[in-house]
């Protein structure tokens, strides 16, 4: 993995990540534009992408395939410097027809137990919850 990040303007910069590319900025009452999330922002869906892509993979291995999947991420930093996240909260919400919760359950558990690497990482420092939602219904579709 490489990513490059040039400076553009004041406290934005342009991040560019394989054929991609974003803006991270900081928010105006830190001198910034908000031009785009802020490094930590950026940690969230990190974590949810990865945690995400896990369990859709797995469940997939188990013959899941008819559902759609939110994932939140809520994060608490520490007071002091450096401001490192301490308390993370996923929450995974499941819509679908007759969902196998023993299965969803099972996936979201090895995504966090063993799979996923930010997970691990973010571990070393957070305490990380979560919690499973499941909407069993005809219409499977997200907002």
């Amino acid at each position: 993995m490489k990513a490059k990040i040039i400076r553009q303007d004041g406290m934005t910069f342009k991040a560019e990540i394989g054929n991609h590319q974003l803006t991270v900025d900081a928010a105006e009452k830190f001198g910034g534009k908000n031009l785009g999330p802020s490094p930590k922002e950026l940690l969230l869906p990190a974590l949810g992408g990865c945690t995400g892509m896990d369990v859709v993979s797995i469940l997939e291995k188990m013959k899941v395939t008819d559902f759609a999947l939110t994932i939140e991420v809520e994060a608490e930093t520490a007071d002091e410097h450096p401001k490192v996240l301490n308390r993370i909260n996923i929450i995974y919400t499941f819509k679908g027809k007759d969902l196998p919760e023993d299965k969803i359950h099972k996936a979201v558990n090895l995504s966090q137990e063993k799979y996923c690497g930010v997970s691990a990482m973010y571990s070393k420092t957070a305490k990380i919850d979560y919690q499973i939602i499941l909407e069993n219904d005809v219409d499977n579709k997200t907002d």
